[in-house]
């Protein structure tokens, strides 16, 4: 390699702005971003304050009256244009997501291209004014009006596919975007606004990144309508906290700790792959994914060796290597807390069949770990490890298997897997979640509705349910007397 080619390499990207009120904008701040599999800063972006959040509110407010008035139709023709421009530039996208992200560029591309698919699937789904009654005396209608402005906070786990969702629903049902990614992962978010800031009108869609303050802000902001919030429980509650203030409505995709409970009849060596994937692709960087197993007696320690066979095959690495199967942890503070959750199930007397090894070195790489021997307590069980480290539990009666995978504050989502699907289902049917699944996890689709019990989540993304969050129910109540 030549000096010239070196420090092409390791120069650090800036060719990154904000957009509102469909102009690229610079900032008086900046964000380093870090490539998670080398530790090191490889670009930065702008920095938004409240100056540009301000006027980032008051172009959408601006663009509201005009963009609300469109059809679903006009807005649906607008939105595919958006769609078409994602899939046109997904690689280039994917590489850019891999970099700050950390995930196989594969996993990227299918991001991307689930996003635009995501999109196309939301654009198909219409209602109109219900009628409630409509006799001789009166006619009683229920109306869905947009909110207006809503402000969009996305996480770094899945940056594009986590905010094209609640952007296609704020801009379908007729409301007006301020976009913040996470400060981890703002650069794909900001390339997709230069790439649609003339497939839509000026003013509708704003990307501004920054800081946990900017979300703040975005929270409290008088001229913000409604708050979507995809993220861990802890801030979720923060960002509900906040809204309160000017009784925003909100919709919060939280944190999960989701169960599957494994019946005696399944080939462990059938359902192994299935279940590894669920929890550990993304290197478990999945609200949705596994994070517990529950495996009955009879193939338990069939399926812990399946399992551990399957970590032992995925590729840990750079994401920009076609051979990487696992990248790394996103960023420092995520991974100093799986390390530190692995040395406490070590301490606990977990039996590491698969991970007990870890590598060192710049980046943020953890090698998938299959543990046994834990209690309920155990801090791995019990809380969401978001990362490559999945215990399995033993259990011999199914009700029980069902209490110890309901004994949590998370209600997300969780599966059941037999050979008899009638069977799992009545066993899926009493797990406390949003999503139970049968033979399957992290199954979603647009016109399904995804979203959590307990401290998961308020609210459902996708489907009408999804949509009509966006939306406000008006009454119109007719009296048909004349005066």
């Amino acid at each position: 390699m030549s000096l010239a080619q070196a420090a092409e390499k390791n120069a650090i990207r800036s060719d990154f702005s904000l957009l509102i009120d469909g102009e690229s904008v610079g900032a008086a701040g900046h964000l380093d971003v870090i490539n998670p599999a080398t530790g090191e800063v490889f670009a930065r972006c702008p920095a938004a304050g409240k100056a540009e959040l301000d006027r980032a509110v008051a172009a959408s407010r601006r663009a509201f009256s005009s963009w609300s008035a469109l059809s679903f139709e006009d807005r649906t023709t607008a939105l595919q244009r958006m769609a078409d421009v994602l899939k046109a530039n997904s690689g280039m996208l994917a590489e850019l997501l891999t970099r700050e992200q950390g995930k196989p560029v594969q996993q990227s591309k299918d991001e991307i291209n689930r996003a635009a698919t995501l999109t196309e699937g939301m654009l198909k789904i219409r209602f109109a004014t219900e009628t409630i009654v409509d006799d001789a005396e009166k006619r009683i209608e229920l109306r869905y009006v947009p909110l207006g402005v809503a402000g969009i906070i996305t996480p770094w786990n899945a940056p594009i596919n986590l905010a094209i969702g609640p952007l296609v629903s704020a801009l379908y049902t007729g409301n007006t975007v301020v976009l913040k990614p996470s400060p981890y992962t703002p650069l794909s978010t900001l390339k997709i606004g230069e790439l649609i800031r003339d497939v839509l009108p000026r003013g509708v869609v704003n990307f501004i990144a920054g800081g946990d303050q900017l979300g703040q802000l975005m929270t409290e902001h008088p001229g913000i309508d409604k708050i979507s919030f995809t993220g861990s429980v802890a801030t979720g509650k923060k960002v509900m906290a906040s809204a309160a203030g000017t009784l925003k409505r909100v919709t919060l995709e939280l944190g999960g700790n989701d169960a599957a409970i494994v019946l005696d009849d399944v080939d462990p060596k059938t359902v192994a792959p299935k279940l590894f994937f669920a929890g550990f692709v993304n290197s478990g960087q999945v609200c949705m994914a596994i994070k517990r197993i529950y495996a009955h007696e009879k193939i338990y320690d069939a399926l812990c060796e399946a399992l551990a066979e399957e970590a032992r095959k995925w590729t840990v690495g750079d994401g920009l290597d076609p051979s990487t199967k696992l990248g790394p942890i996103q960023n420092r503070m995520q991974y100093d807390k799986v390390r530190d959750v692995i040395e406490d199930t070590k301490k606990a007397g977990g039996q590491f069949l698969a991970g007990a090894e870890q590598p060192r070195g710049p980046g943020y790489f953890v090698n998938p770990a299959i543990v046994t021997g834990l209690e309920e307590s155990n801090r791995l069980v019990r809380d969401e490890q978001f990362g490559p480290i999945v215990p399995v539990l033993k259990f011999s009666d199914v009700n029980d298997a069902l209490r110890r995978a309901n004994d949590t504050r998370y209600g997300l989502s969780g599966s059941v897997w037999s050979r008899d699907p009638e069977r799992a289902a009545a066993i899926a049917a009493k797990l406390e979640v949003g999503t139970a699944w049968v033979n399957q996890h992290r199954a979603t689709a647009a016109n399904v509705p995804f979203g959590g019990a307990k401290e998961s989540g308020i609210g459902r993304t996708y489907s009408e349910l999804g949509l009509k969050a966006y939306m406000e129910p008006r009454v119109v109540s007719i009296l048909k007397a004349p005066v």
